[in-house]
Parts: C-alpha cells; structure tokens; sequence
C-alpha cells in the first residue's frame, strides 16, 4: 500500500487496526492502548518489514501478538495473585478496630495532595532512596523532602485527633430495657 512513494504508511492502516483491536478486547479505551503499543512496536521493528510485504498484514499480526502478550501477562498476574491469596488465607483476619483504623490511615493517605502522596508512596511504600524517587518525579531531592514533610506532617496530625476521638459512644436506654 504506497501513497506518494511511502511504503511504510500506517496512517492508512489506522481504521483496520482499531476495528480488529476493538474485536479483540471489545472496550474502546483497551483498543486504543492495545493499537499503540502496536504501532510503537512496528515503528521500534521498521527494519524488519519487507519493502514487498503487505503493510496491513503485518501490522496485524503484530497487533494480534500484542494482544496475546497481555493476555499472558493477565493470566500469570492472576495466578500469582491467587498464590498469594492462598498463603493469605492461613492467616488470621484483622480484628474489627483493626480493619477501621486500617481504613481511616488509607483515607488519610488518599486525601493527601497528590504531589505529596506520589513523594510519600515512592519513599516509604516502593522504598526508593530519596534520589531515586526524585528522579522518577524529575524534581529536586529538597523539594521531595519538602513533600514528605508535609505528608507525614499531614498524617501525623490526623493521627493525634483520631486517637482524641472515639467513633463509638454510649447510648443509654428510655428506662425499657426490661421490659
């Protein structure tokens, strides 16, 4: 397929990749990341398509095998999450305050601004250095400290009136209780 002397034309090829990507995973937003990662991949392979070959064929093929990588990729994630659940199951569930405060410190996390939890995450839940975790946000080692202060600052304080408050009161009776 040539236009204007262009063998390697996938601008063309576009509409046939979106619909078989569609067919695949039927879920527009999957097909667009499933057509990028294909057409990134016959870009990085440009050297291997044949001048002769039919240009739609082997985009599709490369699209298809796409596919079936993250259908592996699926499968062994899955199976390693079921693994870990088994060995999970041993163990003894979290007693019921444990489970709130659980979900109260998580909430805390989540309602912390993103630049600050992104820095607090990286640091003290992936364990980066902090170098290694400012260069993965691509700012200065000062300012992730800054953030992190911040986070933990944010935290703590929420864990000071958290511990004041008491989520469970008494409620005493209309005086019916035996009857």
């Amino acid at each position: 397929m040539e236009r204007k002397g262009r063998t390697f034309d996938v601008l063309g090829q576009l509409g046939s990749l979106r619909r078989y990507a569609r067919s695949l995973v039927r879920n527009a937003d999957e097909a667009e990341d499933l057509v990028h990662d294909a057409l990134v991949k016959a870009y990085e392979r440009k050297a291997s398509f044949r001048r002769d070959g039919n240009l739609r064929t082997w985009l599709l093929s490369i699209l298809h095998n796409v596919h079936i990588d993250r259908l592996r990729q699926k499968k062994s994630l899955s199976r390693r999450h079921e693994e870990a659940a088994a060995d999970l199951e041993t163990a003894l569930p979290a007693s019921q305050d444990h489970t709130v405060r659980l979900n109260q410190v998580r909430e805390a996390f989540f309602s912390l601004p993103e630049e600050q939890r992104e820095a607090l995450h990286l640091v003290a839940i992936e364990d980066l250095s902090y170098q290694e975790a400012a260069s993965a946000l691509g700012i200065p080692v000062g300012t992730l400290m800054s953030r992190i202060a911040r986070a933990r600052a944010t935290l703590r304080s929420f864990e000071e009136t958290a511990s004041k408050v008491s989520h469970l009161r008494l409620i005493e009776g209309g005086g019916n209780e035996n009857r």
